[in-house]
């Protein structure tokens, strides 16, 4: 049975929603979500982690956040990850949590590969600021350049039908039997089968970031999700 162009592109949104919500659901682990108005240090207190993140004015001038949230959110950081870093099994740990219904690991995999910027295994305090500043303020464009970033598996350039596959099924795993009943294992393959030929403008087998980007503007329900979590903080 192929699936009909609405529900497909419901897919497509959600994978959207779920790159934003499942960051938000992070913010919320680490207790960061509510600022609090209590007497902050004027500096970032470093004295206890192996590592040491940039300066608050560096931080602050390549973010959208200020320097008050720049503190709330290092030291929610530094209480869950005293180390300075987050590791890749770490945030497989914490996505379990989220999703207790489903299996969270290979989206958390995903996840944490487009946070680490650098690829070298961990989650500095500077990546997290860095995406979650992309992900809550950003432009529609840096928000889609983002989201086509985790989509990227390999960091080719390009995203090509089986890396787009990969994730649809990372995220039916992950919001488990609950939200889709009597899923059958090809249903993933099929709705990437019709929204990935609407992408794929010029039908060479891939998505350009150009390509990826037009289509969302396209679509006015990934337009109105990215606009779901820019007042949170």
């Amino acid at each position: 049975m192929m699936w009909s162009q609405g529900e497909s592109e419901g897919l497509q949104t959600l994978g959207i929603v779920v790159v934003i919500c499942s960051s938000l659901k992070l913010l919320h682990y680490l207790g960061l979500i509510d600022l609090s108005d209590d007497k902050i240090e004027d500096e970032l207190e470093m004295t206890t982690v192996c590592h040491r993140p940039e300066g608050l004015e560096q931080l602050e001038a390549q973010t959208n956040f200020t320097k008050k949230e720049l503190q709330v959110l290092y030291r929610g950081f530094k209480n869950e990850c005293p180390s300075g870093a987050v590791n890749e099994e770490t945030f497989k740990q914490i996505y379990a949590q989220f999703f207790p219904h489903g299996d969270a690991s290979m989206y958390a995999h995903y996840l944490f590969n487009a946070f680490d910027s650098a690829q070298n295994g961990s989650v500095k305090f500077e990546d997290f600021v860095m995406a979650l500043s992309i992900l809550l303020r950003g432009t529609v464009h840096e928000k889609l350049r983002w989201t086509f970033n985790l989509y990227d598996i390999n960091k080719d350039g390009y995203i090509n039908k089986e890396e787009m596959t990969d994730i649809v099924k990372a995220i039916y795993d992950m919001m488990g039997k609950y939200t889709y009943p009597v899923l059958k294992e090809e249903t993933p393959r099929q709705h990437v089968e019709v929204f990935f030929q609407k992408m794929d403008k010029n039908k060479d087998g891939v998505v350009t970031l150009d390509e990826f980007i037009e289509s969302c503007q396209e679509d006015d329900n990934i337009m109105r999700s990215l606009q779901l979590f820019e007042n949170v903080m």
